[in-house]
């Protein structure tokens, strides 16, 4: 039982990895477990590693160092390949007032944090984890602390700050989010968001095949159509691709749309051919 001690103690770079690993696998799973209703999914891994931190596990510097940047540009990059698609059509659908909200919570939450610097004894790099584990940002959290590094100051403070704050934001946003519900939204709005509720979602692929549509874009489609669809995925020549409002679709593309039961037997004339591929099983294979 002893190399097992020295592989999850011992410092190197393949201790390194199995720590984080395992950490993570631990993590994925307990945030997958529901609490009145509630998961906080991919969060319980902040949670798992600040016990692991107060268990004595520890991993070389340099290594965590390393897989702190590396995991950080993962996470940006698949954050802009999930967004960048739909990014500059959403400033004409109420974008550009959902980002001035955004800019307008950070521009808030910074002015009081330096607020707080200038009237507690809490130093502005300590203020500057704080603020990036009240907002659970964890990538500002990342760009500070690198900032700190080139201005010669101590970044230990920002990450102990952001640990501390973090589970309060995680945890303080459910709760909020319950609150609103309770006191503001009235059992009339929940049965009607119940009575549509009733249609069940059907996801289909579809062929384009229809003359009316090829060269049209979905939005032009989607004002005439009369019905409630989303094309979430759009394969042409082989490589798949997330649609936007302004897409043109072509002859024999083929689309993967999310509608409901009702609905679904409409599009099959509106596109041109339903596939035969059922995508509402339980036990689907999503990447078929």
């Amino acid at each position: 039982m002893d190399w097992i001690k020295d592989i999850i103690l011992e410092h190197s770079a393949l201790q390194a990895l199995i720590v984080i690993s395992l950490l993570s696998a631990i993590g994925l799973m307990l945030g997958r477990i529901r609490v009145w209703g509630v998961s906080l999914g991919v969060t319980f891994v902040f949670f798992v590693g600040i016990l692991a931190g107060h268990l004595g596990i520890s991993v070389d510097a340099d290594m965590l160092n390393y897989a702190e940047s590396f995991g950080l540009v993962l996470f940006v990059y698949a954050l802009g390949l999930q967004v960048g698609p739909g990014f500059f059509s959403s400033f004409r659908t109420g974008g550009l007032r959902l980002n001035l909200l955004g800019a307008g919570v950070v521009l808030l939450g910074t002015l009081v944090a330096i607020g707080l610097c200038y009237l507690t004894p809490i130093s502005m790099s300590d203020m500057v984890g704080i603020l990036c584990g009240a907002t659970t940002n964890t990538p500002a959290l990342g760009a500070a602390q690198q900032a700190l590094k080139q201005l010669g100051l101590d970044s230990s403070g920002a990450a102990l700050g952001c640990a501390v704050t973090y589970p309060l934001g995680v945890v303080g946003v459910i709760l909020a989010l319950i609150v609103v519900r309770k006191l503001w939204i009235r059992s009339t709005d929940d049965n009607a968001s119940s009575s549509e509720s009733q249609d069940h979602t059907f996801i289909a692929t579809y062929q384009v095949h229809n003359p009316g549509i090829i060269g049209k874009n979905l939005k032009e489609i989607a004002a005439h159509a009369g019905h409630r669809f989303v094309v979430s995925r759009l394969w042409r020549n082989g490589n798949v691709s997330i649609p936007t409002f302004d897409t043109e679709l072509h002859e024999g593309d083929r689309l993967l749309v999310i509608t409901n039961d009702k609905d679904a037997p409409s599009l099959t004339m509106l596109f041109g051919e339903q596939e035969q591929t059922d995508w509402n099983k339980e036990d689907i294979d999503w990447n078929a």
